[in-house]
């Protein structure tokens, strides 16, 4: 359940992260603005993808809106800070272009770092009923 419900994080945040990348990359802006638009996205498509799910088993927006905080928050930060670091460690990272190998090199390999990591944050939050686990009361 927690390699899942991890697979389900990482998928939001891929989408914000890539697109945050590339979109940064493709401006020609710097390291920390590419970074924070990633991040936002990353958090704003991992929490989309929970809402429209808890939403379909007929919940209200702001309740959905409180069960996605609760079950993505620690789960997307712990991704965001494994998955940017990752890229910010690594040297000539964060200086690739579209075009470059490193650039989806690194960001596919921070990626899965940043899965490996997080499935046994999700797997301790799930344990103890929160994170995914708040969102599975609402599946049918």
């Amino acid at each position: 359940m927690a390699a899942l419900a991890t697979l389900h994080c990482l998928t939001g945040c891929a989408v914000g992260e890539v697109l945050g990348m590339v979109a940064g990359t493709a401006f020609g802006w710097g390291n920390l603005p590419t970074t924070i638009l990633a991040i936002v996205l990353a958090f704003f498509f991992g929490y989309s993808l929970t809402l429209r799910g808890v939403m379909k088993a007929g919940v209200d927006l702001r309740t959905a809106f409180r069960v996605a905080l609760a079950a993505d928050t620690l789960s997307i930060a712990v991704m965001e800070l494994i998955d940017n670091g990752v890229i910010v460690l690594w040297p000539a990272a964060m200086d690739a272009q579209l075009g470059d190998l490193l650039f989806w090199g690194s960001l596919l390999i921070s990626l899965a770092a940043a899965f490996v990591v997080t499935t046994p944050v999700n797997k301790w939050l799930i344990g103890r009923g929160k994170g995914h686990a708040v969102v599975h009361r609402y599946h049918h």
